[in-house]
């Protein structure tokens, strides 16, 4: 146990948790075999440690003792189903447990196989991501539904019927073998940008960032990419996606201001960023990444998206910029890889192109999609247009319309000074 954590809070207690159970719950399905029995043994496991851990202290190894107590419980549970049905035949799922609180069997890092098993083919796309974001990513279902757009009842019936497809399946706990693997990849991609974008900002909450989640699907990308054949003609976009988290991942120094102990962290927007903060080594390695997979042939969204922000990482700052290149760039995305959010960071390069006027008529048309209904970025990008088109009224208006939607406190407060001017 840790010397100085007995008494710690519940809230300090919940990142722990958060970043522990997802890589706890891949070790469970391996050893139990049942996506459903895992989860139900895991959630035994984060209850008795909300209750245990702020008296007692947390454990020194935390997704070691998850996985010691759920399958605990999970033989429990199953020993008593033998004794009540005489089922002997389920003894078979019940694997011995080492008296070290499974700290062994903790280190064999299961989470790749969780993350293709949650993308197998007999799972819709949908189904593929929600199922994904909640196992691997550990993302809630309200987390899931911001991120994917969609409503939260919506999410969670796709999880439970992608848990039920893949128990009718068979599906077997393992990497598939290369002939497998193009067929399970650009889900697993989708999967791990996703779960990126929600470390890199919150959909909700009191922070800006989830560090945690984002290195995770760093450390995922890279092991997916260490799985794939480097001469396979789809590995080029599995590069593009890593590159597209360094080069995103490198301005985190520089994103907040004024985040000592007396004061609430302040957003930086990118314009006004102290650009010297960016980390330069992960900038060279994404910049080296974007340049090696966009000459392997016809580029993807992923790859579309970095060679994009690896133009903003190498600039000086946002005027000197290669907007007409950003532009282009975004012009072959949307055809590629089309999206609301795509067409959102187009119009922002409209506007650096052609003017905010050209921009705001782009804009009413972009604001239509279903998905981007009362959401609160399309007004974000509307009060910055009408402030580039010195319309300072009607920019206000936008950002105190934006501030009252976003579910981010920090992003709140930085429209909320924006919506004050």
């Amino acid at each position: 146990m840790n010397v100085d954590a007995p008494g710690e809070s519940a809230r300090g207690i919940e990142p722990v948790l958060r970043a522990a159970a997802p890589s706890a719950l891949a070790v469970l399905v391996r050893r139990i075999g049942d996506f459903d029995s895992s989860e139900d043994a895991l959630q035994e496991a984060l209850i008795a440690a909300a209750a245990q851990w702020p008296s007692e202290g947390v454990p020194e190894h935390p997704r070691a003792w998850l996985v010691a107590v759920a399958h605990r419980r999970h033989v429990d549970a199953v020993r008593s189903e033998i004794a009540r049905r005489t089922r002997e035949e389920r003894d078979a799922v019940l694997e011995p447990i080492d008296q070290d609180g499974g700290a062994a069997a903790s280190a064999r890092d299961d989470s790749l196989a969780l993350l293709v098993l949650c993308c197998h083919p007999a799972l819709s796309r949908p189904s593929q991501l929600a199922l994904t974001l909640r196992a691997v990513g550990g993302l809630t279902t309200a987390e899931i539904a911001r991120g994917l757009l969609v409503p939260e009842t919506t999410v969670a019936q796709r999880i439970s019927r992608a848990k039920q497809r893949i128990r009718a399946a068979g599906a077997r706990f393992r990497l598939p073998e290369d002939a497998e693997l193009p067929e399970r990849t650009a889900a697993v991609r989708q999967v791990l940008h996703l779960m990126f974008t929600e470390g890199h900002t919150a959909s909700s909450g009191d922070v800006l960032a989830r560090p945690d989640l984002s290195a995770e699907a760093v450390r995922l990308t890279r092991m997916l990419r260490d799985a794939t054949p480097p001469q396979a003609s789809w590995a080029a976009e599995t590069d593009g996606l890593l590159a597209l988290m360094l080069l995103t991942e490198a301005r985190r120094p520089a994103r907040l201001r004024g985040s000592g102990p007396e004061e609430l962290p302040e957003l930086v927007p990118l314009d006004e960023q102290d650009r010297t903060l960016w980390r330069r080594d992960l900038i060279d390695e994404g910049v080296g990444l974007v340049e090696r997979a966009l000459v392997a042939g016809e580029p993807g969204p992923f790859q579309l998206q970095a060679a994009i922000a690896a133009v903003h990482a190498e600039a000086p700052s946002t005027d000197e910029t290669d907007w007409v290149e950003v532009l282009a760039l975004y012009d072959l995305l949307r055809v590629v890889g089309p999206g609301p959010m795509v067409e959102l960071g187009r119009v922002v390069a409209v506007a650096m192109v052609h003017g905010p006027d050209r921009a705001l008529r782009d804009l009413e048309s972009v604001a239509l999609e279903p998905a981007l209904a009362g959401h609160f970025r399309v007004h974000a990008v509307r009060g910055h247009l009408l402030a580039l088109a010195d319309r300072p009224d009607e920019a206000r208006a936008e950002f105190g319309i934006a501030a009252r939607t976003a579910l981010n406190a920090t992003e709140r407060r930085y429209l909320e000074g924006k919506a004050r001017g």
